[in-house]
């Protein structure tokens, strides 16, 4: 949702939804950017309002649709990202979450039987991506500084 109207195209357009994703401070340049990637890739088919029209360029050339809002990418410790996704949960707001199981693993198949297999409370969180209201992800992600 965004305040974009014909009246007032040109006006900045203000979301009243973010997309955050979180990563563990202490990971490889690599795996910041694989965790970012597999993050945000769940959010598309699960909250389709978050994707926007198709590209084109000027020869008419299609591209694949993209967010219509900006990824946040914040940073944390590893008790700031535990504390996140709790309250992540008890928001019960669209995530994804990346944990440091899915480095040894090779397929999409293994990728969810290492996160089946690790209880809520014991999950070893590296990444964590949220959708929903800005306050509620704001809340969210509180204590966390933007990733640079």
């Amino acid at each position: 949702m965004s305040s974009e109207t014909p009246e007032n195209a040109q006006a900045p357009i203000r979301f009243d939804t973010k997309i955050a994703v979180l990563l563990r401070e202490d990971l490889e340049p690599w795996q910041r950017l694989n965790v970012t990637a597999f993050l945000v890739s769940g959010l598309g088919p699960s909250v389709p309002e978050v994707v926007g029209e198709p590209y084109a360029d000027a020869d008419g050339v299609g591209y694949l649709p993209m967010f219509r809002q900006p990824v946040l990418v914040f940073e944390g410790t590893k008790e700031t990202l535990k504390a996140a996704h709790t309250k992540a949960l008890s928001r019960a707001l669209p995530r994804a979450l990346f944990t440091s199981d899915l480095f040894s693993t090779g397929n999409d198949r293994d990728n969810r039987a290492v996160v089946r297999a690790v209880p809520t409370a014991e999950l070893d969180l590296v990444g964590l991506a949220v959708y929903g209201p800005r306050n509620a992800v704001d809340k969210v992600v509180k204590g966390a500084r933007m990733h640079h």
